[in-house]
């Protein structure tokens, strides 16, 4: 848990929570706050399996991932390729759209130098508002609702600074909700409403401002849809474990995939926990189900 990225502190509390549940259930669990130092710790540490609670880079791309299959330790969640595809939201959704997935049209922009970008937005062809965002960032960390053509340039640039491809996506105006997948099983879907009307940092992770619903205004068929829409994401990544799929549902309640979280949040106010809770699943049942399903993805060659 803990990590470089800039969810270190979310990463942190997800894993304290994480930690406790474990602890309680009787597992000799343990905490590695990851730094440059991590190879060694989890040497010394002697673990028989690493329960992934990193959020972001080196966490949530694959690169612990590699790290623990060079190591022969198990892991919880995606394996390595599916972890960087999902962290990747510009690779995500062309896997999207070539399964026929439906996700908003976008474009990808690459910042090496600034007139690079500018010359690149020029192609840009969807109608405002746009949704800016750093192609390998979660929480909305960078992310930028632009309306006007001339706020565009300064709002990549924004993004920028968080990594060189920026996602340019189509803004869908509608509901915002999002589904658990678990063992490959959809859990009951999440209406996301935030108080000032955009799902952002402080909105995810600061008690009061946002409110969750399980939402009556979808038919038994329309969830049906949407639950399948985001089995098939998880599974056109390759994904396995646990993980959350994002969704809107437009004003003719059709629903578009933004993107899959393969390391959900697991704080007080995450989603997933909310979800399993629905389906009757306590917080600790939960984490001992992602526990269990801890594996190696690739198996080394044996030396000759």
């Amino acid at each position: 848990m803990g990590g470089l990225s800039s969810e270190r502190e979310i990463s942190l509390r997800t894993g304290s929570a994480i930690l406790t549940a474990l602890q309680e259930r009787g597992y000799q669990a343990v905490a590695l706050d990851v730094e440059r130092s991590i190879a060694a710790k989890l040497s010394s540490a002697a673990i028989d399996a690493a329960f992934i609670a990193l959020h972001g880079m080196l966490g949530e791309d694959g690169a612990i991932q590699g790290l623990l299959e060079i190591m022969g330790i198990p892991y919880t969640g995606s394996g390595v390729f599916a972890s960087a595809l999902a962290m990747n939201k510009v690779a995500a959704k062309k896997i999207f759209v070539y399964h026929n997935l439906p996700t908003p049209a976008f474009h990808a922009v690459y910042v090496d130098e600034a007139g690079c970008a500018e010359e690149a937005l020029k192609g840009i062809t969807l109608s405002y508002p746009v949704i800016i965002k750093p192609s390998e960032e979660g929480s909305t960390i960078g992310v930028t609702i632009v309306h006007r053509k001339e706020d565009l340039l300064p709002a990549v640039r924004a993004a920028g600074s968080y990594g060189k491809e920026i996602l340019v996506e189509e803004f869908i105006s509608g509901r915002e909700i999002t589904v658990g997948i678990l063992d490959d099983q959809a859990l009951p879907i999440i209406e996301i409403i935030p108080r000032n009307g955009f799902y952002d940092f402080q909105a995810k992770y600061q008690k009061g401002e946002t409110t969750y619903l399980f939402p009556e205004w979808l038919s038994a068929a329309q969830e049906q849809k949407i639950k399948a829409m985001a089995l098939g994401a998880f599974q056109a990544l390759g994904c396995c474990g646990a993980a959350r799929v994002d969704c809107m549902v437009n004003r003719d309640n059709r629903p578009f995939i933004l993107e899959i979280n393969t390391i959900p949040g697991m704080t007080e106010t995450s989603l997933l926990p909310k979800a399993a809770a629905r389906a009757g699943i306590a917080f600790a049942d939960l984490v001992e189900k992602i526990l269990w399903r801890a594996s190696l993805h690739k198996q080394a060659p044996q030396r000759l």
